[in-house]
């Protein structure tokens, strides 16, 4: 199931359609109203999300989403094309990104590419439950701080891809006050001694020069 965010309903009604042409099921959501009891109780595949939303910001939206479901994908859609704006998405915990005015077709095309990433869980020995936060590789459960746990599921999100420490940063804020790069490094650091202790570990903790850190499977 794949959730569109979007206020123009008239847009939000053309991306459904082109969605279920492609054979996803789709529901449209014109505000956030619903959508958060909705999230607690059947959270979706993915979310296609817009930015300018009537009630709540989206790039707010986006970042209470991944407090309380960090592995879903999302696709920020908004009508501003700066570059500050699309980092702003990204570092919120957004996925992918698209500016308005975009083909529906292309917008197929970057939830197909998005959820062919898949959760890192589904490639290797790791399974993260987000409601309980617990994190388990190979079945052993991690003993991980609140903030050692918002990194992991953050990196398993998209396995290989880059992760800032500024998009790090913001996902580990609420665990963590000492927010500063020094304080990602030091949590990275634990997680990997954590992993370390599991017997053949399926993935690492990779730094990737001059961006950040990404979680990559181990052949």
């Amino acid at each position: 199931m794949i959730w569109v965010v979007e206020d123009e309903k008239k847009i939000g009604e053309v991306i459904r359609q082109y969605l279920i042409d492609a054979n996803y099921e789709c529901r449209l959501f014109t505000s956030a109203d619903g959508l958060l009891r909705q999230l607690e109780i059947d959270p979706p595949g993915l979310i296609v999300l817009d930015r300018k939303l009537p009630g709540i910001d989206g790039i707010d939206l986006c970042r209470h989403i991944r407090r309380l479901r960090s592995q879903i994908p999302i696709i920020m859609v908004t009508a501003r094309v700066e570059e500050q704006d699309r980092l702003d998405g990204l570092q919120a915990g957004a996925d992918d990104y698209i500016c308005k005015p975009f083909s529906p077709r292309e917008l197929v095309a970057r939830v197909a590419t998005v959820l062919r990433r898949g959760p890192l869980q589904k490639q290797t020995a790791l399974h993260i439950d987000a409601a309980n936060r617990v994190a388990k590789v190979r079945e052993q459960a991690l003993d991980l701080t609140p903030a050692e746990f918002s990194l992991l599921a953050t990196l398993a999100r998209s396995p290989g891809r880059p992760y800032s420490r500024d998009q790090l940063l913001s996902a580990i804020q609420s665990e963590d006050r000492d927010v500063s790069d020094r304080a990602i490094d030091s949590h990275v650091k634990n997680l990997r001694r954590k992993l370390s202790a599991v017997k053949q570990p399926p993935f690492k903790i990779a730094a990737v020069y001059g961006l950040g850190y990404c979680l990559k499977a181990i052949d």
